[in-house]
């Protein structure tokens, strides 16, 4: 697990990881979350919607960006303070989706790094863009 702080952070720095998406995820975020929408839980439902099956929860696929800042770059210590997620194509089960995120901006002054936040599926499919900011962890 990493923890760096702002000056061992450079722009153009990069982490990913990747998951694939099955019903029980869906299913224990849409109890923890309260989002029960059928689309994500009624394959019944979900057949007469514009998607034709079940969909991941968008959210629950952008909580990989979380998992990035908080475990890999910058890692333990960090705090997230702003996100913005565009999604820009559903998630099946069983996709494979690959979350990046790349240091765009670092200021200094405010020990604030600016990501850019990107998602594919296994087609290299874009299903999220977006942008956040992260406030690394205090040099010791």
């Amino acid at each position: 697990m990493n923890s760096l702080s702002i000056d061992l952070i450079k722009v153009g720095d990069m982490a990913e990881t990747r998951k694939i998406f099955n019903e029980s995820d869906v299913l224990e975020f849409a109890r923890i979350s309260t989002d029960h929408n059928p689309a994500h839980v009624d394959p019944e439902y979900a057949k007469k919607t514009m998607f034709k099956q079940q969909i991941v929860h968008g959210m629950l696929v952008g909580s990989l960006f979380s998992s990035l800042f908080g475990v890999q770059l910058p890692g333990l210590g960090s705090i997230y303070t702003k996100q913005s997620l565009k999604f820009t194509k559903p998630v099946y089960f069983g996709d494979e989706i690959t979350a990046m995120v790349t240091v765009k901006e670092i200021n200094l002054e405010r020990n604030r790094v600016t990501f850019d936040c990107l998602a594919k599926n296994q087609n290299e499919e874009v299903v999220i863009i977006g942008e956040a900011e992260i406030m690394p962890p205090r040099k010791v």
